[in-house]
């Protein structure tokens, strides 16, 4: 626990830490690191967006709230201009009581007070999975377990039709465990829907009764079957009583909210070019969150910083060549709806775009970024990246990645950099309803400030920009040789670009 003592030593300390003599060499990256290390509102305006407003998913009076943060924050750290641009989500989604209870038969000797035949309740924590339909009550449904989901455990576990599957997941340790749990669970679902399963129950990645929401849904339209998310000790529970040859059956109530289209907006702040104006470079993070816990992880504690990246480079006094677009997007969690909207909506300036950079892991330590696949970026960032290397940024990946805000620029052409970032505290919180303010770790989010504003101002300072927005069949071969077809396929994305429907069409 952090008393309100340790409080004050630790903003002391971060004082002292972060309040340095200037640069002795002053260009424009050094000024804007040493900018971006000096005391700032970054605590007291993630408190706001995360322990006040809370949770923030789109079409609630929270994300309004925040996006209403947004603009006040924005103005505050001195953006040339702000404005909001809006777009539509098909659905609207809220849950409701979400509520499930098991129970399980077993035998008492005849010679025991009640014996025979005795029923076992227990509670379930469980929560709805998001944009997922809603289930009236139903009573004594039988649970069967189904393995991991495959195929081959559909089938061993027989006739599921009218009953509750059960679905078996790995502790979530790593980045890969975390993009496995959302590749998976659409083919578990094809197969539910296929074998006319009543819902689904999958046990949770994380452990010791954490819960968090997730969505299977890929562009925000409402989901094929009510989904819930168990306690995995609950959901290990039931599976050992089930191997044990024990019925057990469930009561559940998953009383979601659906309801019709919603507008949402994302947040655009700029700092006007010097020099080319009509040339961009976006800074990025999304604002929205879901809403067990605060979103203070996923991802307020990166809406506080493209905030404060701003800030920083005013106080600096750099006037970068390019313009900087500082955007907070919105609808990231129902399937990157904002920032494909805004994508689309400015194809027509891409031409213009001189990178595109996104932090949304965190607040682990940056070891460098994810470059979208682009080998002929590389030689450049490398040198751009330089001046991070007292943070041990130092990596650059030539390859592409889902998940993520930058995704509907890369199919553009446009070059783009995630930030790649340790795990730290992140996966084990992750959408989950631990994450909260406190996870925060501010002196290295502090850090990541400095290294966003200043690569945004180095690529908006490059005489040329970084590389040009490459073509439909360049991003097509650029796939194919990151290996990423498969990728895009598990992910359901692969259809729509063959398709047109996402993607540079040209």
């Amino acid at each position: 626990m952090r008393t309100v003592k340790s409080l004050f030593w630790a903003s002391i300390f971060s004082v002292l830490c972060f309040a340095t003599a200037p640069p002795a060499d002053t260009n424009d990256a050094n000024l804007v690191i040493h900018a971006a290390l000096q005391p700032s509102p970054l605590e007291a305006n993630l408190h706001r967006l995360t322990d006040e407003i809370g949770g923030r998913v789109p079409g609630t009076l929270a994300m309004q709230h925040a996006v209403a943060w947004g603009i006040e924050a924005f103005k505050a750290a001195g953006a040339d201009s702000v404005h909001t641009e809006g777009f539509t989500i098909p659905y609207s989604w809220s849950e409701g009581a979400t509520e499930m209870n098991a129970s399980t038969a077993y035998q008492v000797d005849a010679a025991t007070v009640g014996g025979g035949t005795v029923l076992s309740p227990f509670h379930v924590r469980a929560v709805s999975v998001a944009w997922a339909p809603a289930l009236a009550p139903v009573k004594h449904v039988p649970v069967v377990d189904v393995g991991d989901g495959t195929e081959a455990d559909f089938k061993k576990a027989g006739d599921v039709s009218g009953k509750i599957i059960l679905v078996h997941t790995v502790v979530l340790k790593t980045w890969d465990d975390l993009f496995a749990e959302y590749t998976k669970a659409p083919p578990v679902i094809d197969l539910a829907v296929k074998a006319k399963a009543k819902a689904v129950a999958f046990m949770a990645t994380r452990e010791h009764d954490i819960l968090y929401r997730h969505t299977n849904s890929a562009a925000g339209e409402i989901d094929r079957l009510p989904m819930v998310i168990v306690a995995r000790e609950d959901g290990e529970r039931m599976a050992r009583l089930l191997a044990a040859g024990n019925l057990v059956w469930a009561d559940l109530s998953i009383p979601d909210q659906v309801g019709g289209p919603i507008k949402a907006a994302n947040v655009v702040a700029e700092i006007r070019g010097s020099e080319k104006p009509d040339e961009f470079v976006i800074l990025g993070a999304h604002l929205d969150s879901w809403e067990l816990g605060t979103g203070a992880l996923d991802n307020g504690c990166n809406a506080a910083l493209v905030v404060d990246a701003l800030r920083a480079i005013k106080a600096s006094g750099v006037k970068p060549r390019r313009t900087i677009r500082f955007i907070l997007f919105s609808g990231e969690e129902q399937g990157l709806i904002g920032s494909h909207a805004y994508a689309l909506n400015h194809r027509a300036e891409l031409d213009k775009a001189a990178g595109v950079i996104v932090y949304d892991s965190g607040t682990g330590k940056t070891t460098g970024f994810s470059v979208g696949g682009r080998k002929d970026v590389l030689y450049t960032a490398q040198e751009l990246i330089a001046p991070l290397a007292q943070f041990d940024v130092k990596e650059l990946k030539p390859d592409m990645e889902w998940g993520t805000d930058h995704f509907d620029f890369m199919l553009e052409g446009v070059p783009t950099f995630v930030a790649d970032q340790d795990e730290a505290n992140y996966l084990e919180n992750y959408h989950a309803v631990s994450d909260t303010y406190d996870k925060v770790d501010f002196p290295q989010l502090k850090k990541h400030v400095a290294e966003a504003a200043a690569l945004s101002v180095e690529l908006a300072d490059l005489p040329e920009k970084i590389g040009p927005r490459l073509t439909h069949d360049q991003i097509e071969k650029t796939m194919r040789e990151t290996n990423s077809v498969g990728m895009l396929k598990a992910d359901g994305i692969w259809d729509d670009w063959v398709s047109g429907k996402r993607g540079r069409q040209k």
